[in-house]
């Protein structure tokens, strides 16, 4: 099972623990805050109150040995530049973090960081597509420079198979999968509707009104997608 340390249980890193833990990983919490550890010990499966910048610390609760560690460290840049230096010199190779400015930005990729996230921008960033095609659900930057996105299937994609949309060949955006209803009927003649994934989406596969398209693909490309889908569907 993969394991999860996260340091620093703001809002952020309180979301990022709790999300992981709901979905059956082992999480690490860390905090000086004794109160935020105390809060959420019983949500993860080991919260630990310490200073992040004492090495010591650290490699008492054996993070080295951790898949990724998120340094979610808030407002305090110090902390976490110094807390990122700790990390790297005791072997953390997998590191996701929270910055807070342009310049934390470039001091932890000068420090060898490359997954680097600013949570208000990012947010902002999916807000804005949302208002911009009622059709997108998710709008997630990654650090290869792509995006991922959920795309209700806009009306001029329904009743097309992914072969005559050729969204790889025309747009460069790979259909990652779809996510669609399934009507089932009980032995009592009820009706329930159960959400189902198809993740490996062949070129006959026919996208039907309602299914969510899961596409990956350079931001470039996305947002122009983004952009010829909402001006036809307006």
């Amino acid at each position: 099972m993969k394991k999860f340390a996260i340091i620093g249980l703001g809002r952020f890193g309180w979301t990022v623990a709790t999300t992981l833990a709901a979905s059956g990983v082992d999480v690490v919490a860390v905090d000086k805050n004794p109160k935020l550890v105390d809060d959420i010990k019983d949500k993860v499966a080991l919260a630990v109150c310490l200073d992040s910048t004492e090495e010591d610390a650290l490699r008492g609760i054996e993070i080295q040995d951790m898949d990724a560690v998120v340094l979610a460290i808030g407002t305090d840049i110090q902390e976490s530049i110094l807390t990122c230096a700790i990390l790297k010199k005791i072997g953390v190779n997998v590191i996701y973090a929270k910055v807070e400015n342009h310049l934390h930005a470039k001091i932890l990729d000068f420090m060898g960081v490359k997954n680097i996230y600013f949570p208000e921008e990012l947010i902002g960033e999916q807000l804005a597509k949302s208002l911009i095609s009622k059709n997108i659900l998710e709008y997630i930057n990654l650090t290869s420079g792509h995006i991922m996105i959920e795309l209700i299937a806009p009306p001029q994609f329904v009743g097309k198979t992914l072969q005559e949309l050729a969204l790889p060949t025309e747009r460069g955006i790979n259909v990652v999968a779809i996510k669609y209803n399934n009507l089932n009927i009980t032995e009592d003649g009820d009706k329930t509707v159960e959400v189902k994934i198809n993740d490996l989406p062949g070129a006959n596969d026919v996208v039907r009104q309602g299914d969510i398209l899961i596409l990956l693909g350079p931001k470039g490309s996305i947002d122009k997608l983004i952009k010829d889908t909402s001006s036809e569907t307006d």
